[in-house]
């Protein structure tokens, strides 16, 4: 078994647990989405995503909300469409258990190839999908609002664990 396979599945392992995500704690997404984004989701989209084609994971530390991911499945395919960590707990490696963690379940759940767009200028967020397996495929131009007009996004993927 290679080292990233044990990584994965020590994922819950320590003072992070990774659980679902409840509609409830709406307000607290909002709050950590506003301090990740300069472009945030609305309220009313993450709504939407409490379907059953979308898997939300929240990573807490010490029971306190730290970071989520936002997964929308479809056919056999994962498709990472947020990951955000709240900016008092970055730099711990909340976002790389919890990009673990969804890359395993997405796995499990019989997803075959995991897709995630990042702005081309998140050098920290593309080497670390880089470091957990990721490769560019492509890229989506003006994909991103940005100050000063539209941003490329690079699209990356990568097989999920079985």
């Amino acid at each position: 078994m290679g080292d990233r396979t044990k990584a994965y599945q020590q994922v819950a392992q320590g003072d992070l647990v990774i659980d679902n995500l409840t509609v409830e704690e709406l307000p607290i997404i909002l709050e950590i989405e506003r301090g990740c984004h300069s472009n945030p989701w609305s309220a009313g989209i993450f709504e939407d995503c409490f379907k059953s084609t979308y898997r939300l994971w929240a990573a807490r530390r010490n029971g306190e909300l730290a970071g989520f991911a936002v997964v929308a499945y479809q056919y056999d395919e994962a498709h990472l469409l947020n990951l955000c960590v709240a900016p008092a707990a970055r730099g711990l490696g909340v976002a790389r258990r919890l990009l673990q963690y969804l890359i395993a379940q997405s796995g499990h759940d019989g997803m075959q190839l995991l897709l995630l767009e990042v702005r081309h200028s998140n050098r920290p967020a593309f080497r670390l999908y880089c470091s957990e397996g990721f490769e560019q495929v492509g890229v989506r131009p003006d994909y991103y609002p940005a100050p000063n007009g539209r941003e490329n996004a690079r699209v990356m993927t990568r097989p999920c664990l079985l």
